[in-house]
């Protein structure tokens, strides 16, 4: 089965997005392609969201911040907008808008919780790609059998 593409997308690719790929990496990396972007992506992902993907076992350490236009014409199964700002065009997916608070300059429990939220909507979208049926092969065109051939 080929493994769904999906791109999560927030502000600064450095909270939300970052721990959405960690979390989908984690759970879904047999199902799933997945990568991180931001719209004005930051210098680097803050110690606190490292700090708080560690405490459920989730190393992010080779995660880095990115810019959504490393992906222009790239095609994804799925994109996860969490910005609320509008996609730029050429990012070819169908768009699905996450409403999650950004946590960045706030609490470490705030993270927390936003981690938490995140954990929850990640596994929900796996679960519901992994129930989702296969897609049935294309139909082969029938071969004539000729007889006495």
């Amino acid at each position: 089965m080929k493994r769904q593409a999906i791109l999560f997308v927030c502000i600064g690719n450095a909270c939300r997005s970052q721990m959405a790929e960690g979390f989908a990496r984690h759970y879904g990396g047999d199902l799933v392609a997945c990568s991180s972007a931001g719209m004005m992506p930051l210098l680097s992902v803050p110690a606190l969201t490292r700090r708080v993907m560690l405490e459920k076992n989730i190393p992010i350490d080779d995660q880095y911040p990115k810019g959504i236009e490393l992906f222009r014409h790239k095609s994804f199964d799925h994109i996860i907008n969490m910005s609320g700002m509008a996609m730029p065009s050429g990012i070819l997916g169908k768009v699905e808008q996450w409403v999650v608070a950004d946590p960045y300059g706030r609490s470490e429990g705030v993270y927390r919780q936003v981690r938490d939220h995140l954990e929850g909507r990640v596994m929900k979208l796996l679960l519901e790609l992994r129930n989702r049926p296969a897609a049935a092969p294309e139909p082969r065109p029938a071969r004539l059998k000729l007889r006495g051939v």
